[in-house]
């Protein structure tokens, strides 16, 4: 596919659009629309049958073959050629590859999640406070393949350019809901999954609970930890045992933990 237009001015409409989209909250919220950079990324989405809106590349990065492999796949989505110094305004790496996508972000409601096996095992979050450790959370949720990542009292969007490139394309892969807390609590209570709150507070060692029936492991933000109505909703209170100076870790890192020792009990099944 041949670019329906050039682009070489970052003052031109819909580079301004894109900006806006990009790096405002209410930009995405009123348009729908989020951006997507990156050729990887991009086949994630793809494969879990997101739409796009427009295609931006820069010839001076990005190779023919390349645009003509990606596009054939969306033959009526306009395809916009930019100037490197218009895409590097544009682009959210320093390195990347010379393609960006506008795409159409989806529902995430606990209504829009995918019916859950018999036995699932969910990670909850509770009002992370950086977009980067939500798309880590994501990684390790892709790689562990929980049943769903809920996020509770959400405080950033999910389409934040940091989540979605610190996702590396998990957004797209791992079913993802936002709600509130009583919210997220009465859905987990509506289907007899147990909640496992990691806390401090009169909580035991997080190896000695098991995991096998259906779980959510539920984390707070670093810096304030669980708001009180998971502590007092908890089937059980958890803790990681630690011999340092510190009593805290990124919590993305915690969840790891957790989410490890639960699917090393179902024997990583």
């Amino acid at each position: 596919m041949k670019p329906v237009k050039h682009i070489s001015s970052t003052l031109n409409p819909e580079i301004r659009e894109l900006i806006t989209i990009k790096e405002k909250k209410k930009g995405r919220s009123s348009s729908g629309l989020f951006v997507l950079e990156g050729i990887r990324e991009f086949t994630i989405a793809r494969e879990a049958g997101y739409k796009f809106e427009k295609f931006f590349c820069c010839p001076d990065i990005i190779s023919t073959e390349m645009v003509d492999k990606w596009t054939r796949y969306f033959p009526d989505v306009p395809l916009i050629s930019v100037s490197k110094s218009v895409y590097e305004r544009i682009a959210y790496r320093g390195k990347t590859e010379g393609w960006i996508a506008l795409g159409h972000s989806k529902k995430h409601t606990l209504n829009d999640l995918p019916p859950l096996s018999s036995t699932p095992l969910i990670l909850v979050v509770e009002s992370p406070e950086k977009p980067g450790n939500v798309g880590a959370l994501l990684r390790t949720a892709d790689a562990a393949q929980l049943s769903a990542v809920l996020i509770a009292d959400p405080i950033s969007d999910l389409y934040n350019p940091n989540t979605v490139r610190s996702s590396v394309g998990c957004l797209f892969s791992v079913p993802v809901a936002t709600a509130t807390s009583s919210e997220i609590i009465a859905f987990l209570r509506d289907r007899n999954i147990a909640i496992f709150s990691a806390t401090l507070q009169d909580s035991g060692a997080y190896i000695d609970q098991d995991y096998t029936v259906p779980s959510a492991l539920v984390v707070g933000a670093e810096s304030t930890g669980l708001t009180q109505i998971w502590r007092d909703e908890a089937d059980a209170k958890i803790k990681i045992p630690m011999a340092g100076k510190i009593d805290s870790m990124n919590v993305s890192v915690s969840a790891a933990i957790l989410i490890f020792e639960a699917k090393r009990q179902r024997k990583f099944r």
